[in-house]
């Protein structure tokens, strides 16, 4: 293929396509460029179908290049590692959109390769890599039903924005990614400050009509290429008369049996149906035992469906817009510093708080400008939870997404700095499964956070919405609280974080081509009526933070020092520092604006280590009484060291009340001894008094006594 070059407008913004002079081996290639962002995006199919699975074969990898931005790795090769959370997260939102849109039968090796090659620090290139691989598909001869589009919208001061720049998404009230095709949106990611429904329905509105631009772009990219023929593969699919006698067999049984509320006795009676009809036919198709085990697949999931459209009935018996029992728990762990346990249905998670100092705090080595997280969240998906016993492994990508979508649910409630100086990380253990995971989650660290004493601005829920549609007519519907087996059989997962104002965070992924905006709107007015009625169950457990932290949390004292005092704290080659460190054991933190921040479980340590940084950083205040070490002795009086490199002068006369002779006589090197500051002169020496402090702390001793024994009326 020949070199080309197409041009269109992005969000105002010039959007260059470059293809057909690299990586000509792949099935489709291109570099999509936005200004000084680079983006090359590969798709390759391999040319047999992968034997032996029932599942399309699809990776997506979003590749973050230092170079990029000019800057080598900090690990010790020197090369890229495993992706960082921004690119394993970008990774998924490529997956996400184009997914249900390959044939179902389709079973070749897909992968999609998103390399930044140039990023300019001011413009997220995650958004630009997702159309960028519709693209890489629609000029390929890889089967899909795109293009698609993606477009990130922000909110400033109440204006909607196309495209905003990655400062003021730092700043926005919205963040919000759409994706979509011309028809419909696809896919959905979203952190909020509380915003209302309405608001976030007019901005997935504002992305889809940019969305319609760029998908209208690449069918004229497309068209401008000539369509290639697209690849033959052989079809998957299940034998007809396999079907039609396990449907003999199971129709009038399958229904009732997918019907408990248990999640374990359900799946106990599928599975001795499934035994059965499986050994029934065995003799009559002997060599077709995975196309029966499909056909019953198919059965129960006409069955789960039918039930819901056509008789409103879920599988454990609930309303399409009920919520499954909820109870919940705080303060389950006595030494950890914040716990939570919340349960819904047979969904159960276990959140626990630890609260650190700055210097805890996560540094983000990515593509973007240098940051440090203050708040994270993590989240473990144990086999046991799902009464499986496997090798457990390194979080991968949905345990990774999950962490990150309750996290962005709950930063925007977070205090600031300012208010809470603390580094906030939250690990979730999800201890039983059985749909919404994510959102209980949200839910148990929400509590848990409070159960640590952080004053968040509002409680956060989480719930999980389902979509069953019938594809002969219009009929579908929205379910509420959706369990493992409506996620697995449903067309939608649609999770909706917030307050009682508005929502915090967001997140949709379609099985089908997309969703109709009635949907959207009925979708997310039910997930806030649940999501309220989820929230006035947890204050039945905690209603607001509690107003004292753990015994075992470290307190954090913070105090602001003169920048131009900062090399004092510190010392020559840190000298200093790690001697008040090593002294009290507390942790320093110190920023370039001057404010200080020690941190320990202990006060007495934290006060002392306070009182030696004041004396390092005070000036020297006339009338004060400071304790101090005799440094030198002189015979005119005694040079005593009441702060690090502050020294000042007793002289003989000043060293006691009665007459001395000898400088020996009162003191030596060494002695630790109480003075009180009388003059600085013009020159900055220091004049002290021993013999007045002597006599200003026998009155205080003295006025104390008075005060204890009542004194005269």
């Amino acid at each position: 293929m020949a070199y080309q070059k197409f041009e269109s407008e992005y969000a105002g913004q010039k959007l260059t396509v470059e293809t057909g002079h690299i990586a000509e081996q792949a099935n489709g290639a291109l570099l999509i460029r936005c200004r000084d962002v680079v983006v090359l995006v590969t798709a390759t199919a391999n040319k047999a179908p992968r034997e032996g699975i029932d599942f399309f074969p699809l990776t997506c990898d979003y590749e973050e290049k230092l170079y990029s931005v000019g800057r080598i790795p900090g690990s010790f090769p020197r090369r890229e590692g495993r992706p960082s959370e921004a690119g394993v997260l970008a990774s998924r939102m490529i997956d996400r959109p184009l997914r249900p849109l390959f044939p179902k039968d389709f079973r070749n090796d897909v992968q999609i390769i998103a390399t930044v090659l140039s990023a300019d620090q001011e413009q997220d290139p995650s958004t630009l890599a997702v159309t960028g691989a519709s693209l890489a598909l629609a000029i390929s001869d890889i089967p899909h039903a795109g293009p698609v589009g993606c477009v990130r919208v922000g909110m400033l001061d109440g204006q909607l924005m196309l495209n905003p720049t990655l400062q003021q998404i730092a700043e926005s009230e919205l963040d919000l990614v759409v994706a979509g095709t011309s028809d419909s949106i696809s896919m959905v990611e979203a952190g909020a400050r509380q915003v209302s429904e309405d608001v976030m329905l007019q901005a997935m509105r504002m992305a889809h009509d940019e969305i319609k631009r760029l998908v209208q772009f690449q069918l004229d990219i497309r068209n401008a290429l000539g369509p290639k023929p697209t690849m033959n593969y052989p079809p998957v699919g299940t034998d007809p008369e396999v079907a039609s006698a396990v449907h003999e067999l199971v129709a009038d049984r399958i229904g009732q049996a997918a019907r408990n509320s248990n999640k374990a006795a359900r799946e106990a009676q599928l599975d001795e149906l499934k035994a059965e009809v499986q050994q029934q036919l065995a003799e009559r198709f002997p060599e077709k035992r995975a196309d029966v085990s499909k056909a019953f697949e198919s059965e129960t999931k006409k069955a789960v469906r039918n039930a819901i459209l056509h008789e409103g009935v879920r599988p454990d018996g609930r309303r399409t817009d009920e919520i499954r029992p909820i109870w919940a728990q705080v303060g389950v762990l006595p030494r950890t510093h914040g716990s939570a346990i919340f349960t819904r249905g047979q969904t159960q998670a276990l959140s626990i708080v630890t609260l650190g100092s700055g210097q805890d705090q996560q540094k983000i080595d990515g593509l973007g400008l240098e940051e440090f997280k203050r708040f994270m969240h993590h989240y473990n998906f144990p086999p046991y939870s799902v009464g499986e016993a496997r090798f457990q492994r390194a979080p991968g990508r949905r345990e990774i997404g999950h962490g990150a979508l309750a996290e962005r649910a709950l930063h925007n409630v977070m205090p600031d700095e300012a208010d809470f100086p603390y580094v906030v990380r939250i690990v979730t253990e999800i201890l039983s499964s059985n749909g919404s995971t994510s959102m209980a989650s949200v839910c148990g660290s929400c509590l848990a956070l409070m159960d640590a004493a952080v004053p968040l601005v509002a409680p956060v829920a989480g719930i999980a919405m389902g979509l069953i549609t019938d594809e002969g007519d219009d009929r579908a519907a929205i379910l509420s609280d959706i369990q493992g087996m409506e996620d697995a059989l449903g067309d939608m997962d649609f999770k909706v974080a917030g307050t009682q104002t508005g929502i915090t965070a967001l997140q949709m992924d379609m099985k089908i081509k997309g969703l109709r905006w009635e949907l959207v709107e009925q979708a997310l007015e039910q997930a806030r009526v649940g999501r309220i009625h989820i929230l006035d169950k947890m204050a039945e457990a905690l209603a607001q933070p509690r107003s004292e932290m753990s015994p075992w949390a470290p307190r954090i004292e913070t105090i602001q020092i003169n920048p131009d005092k900062i090399r004092d704290v510190i010392g020559p080659g840190g000298k200093m520092i790690r001697k008040i460190v090593e002294e009290t054991g507390c942790q320093i933190d110190i920023e370039d604006d001057g404010r200080v921040s020690i941190a320990s479980a202990n006060a007495a340590a934290r006060e002392q280590a306070l009182a030696m940084i004041r004396d390092l950083t005070d000036d020297v205040e006339i009338g004060k009484i400071y304790k101090g070490r005799v440094a030198r002795l002189m015979g005119f009086g005694a040079f005593v060291e009441i702060a690090p490199k502050k020294e000042g002068l007793v002289r003989i006369g000043q060293l006691a009340e009665h007459r001395v002779e000898k400088v020996e006589d009162v003191v030596n090197i060494g002695d630790e001894i109480m003075v009180k500051v009388i003059e600085v002169d013009d020159r900055g020496r220091i004049n002290l008094s021993r013999k007045e402090a002597i006599r200003d702390l026998a009155k205080q001793q003295s006025e104390a006594a008075g005060a204890g024994s009542g004194g005269p009326a």
